[in-house]
């Protein structure tokens, strides 16, 4: 087995090779396909935060357009963040937020795109904490007590092992 060989780790982890030295997975033979990954996550906040945020009156401007955008630019630095991610050349970084007020929370929902030879999944991922983080930085001064909960990969397409949907 070579280091590169994504079987060769313990237990089949990719990141590791056969002595168990984590490396970066070789991608060079793959084939580039579209490749699609949706993430989400939830913030959960006192209902006076909520209506804060919903009114645009939160002392830091539009929560959610700067969280937005902070999502957007996380999935694009992904790699800088996490040290064995591959720097991609993403396509499409979608970011929604949805308020759900009997639960006093927000939904966030990232959709990331490519059309490469690995896949997405991180990058949606980080774009969804990083979103929920913007939220928490922007109303901490009036609610410290936030909870950011339920981030996952809700489904990913495209690549050698194809499509993936999580249960419900």
């Amino acid at each position: 087995m070579t280091p590169s060989d994504p079987s060769s780790g313990p237990e089949g982890l990719t990141h590791f090779d056969a002595t168990g030295q984590a490396h970066m997975v070789d991608v060079g033979a793959k084939n580039e396909t579209h490749r699609v990954a949706v993430a989400a996550g939830t913030i959960r906040m006192k209902p006076e935060t909520l209506e804060l945020i919903q009114s645009g009156n939160a002392k830091k401007g539009d929560v959610l357009g700067i969280a937005r955008i902070a999502a957007i630019m996380a999935a694009k630095r992904t790699s800088d963040l996490i040290p064995l991610c591959h720097p991609l050349a993403l396509t499409r970084v979608a970011v929604d937020f949805e308020i759900d007020a009997p639960a006093s929370s927000v939904h966030c929902r990232a959709q990331v795109e490519l059309h490469g030879k690995t896949g997405v999944e991180m990058e949606a991922l980080t774009a969804v904490q990083i979103g929920l983080l913007t939220i928490y930085d922007m109303c901490k001064a009036v609610d410290r007590g936030m909870v950011i909960t339920n981030v996952r990969v809700l489904e990913k397409h495209g690549g050698k092992s194809g499509d993936w949907t999580a249960a419900t």
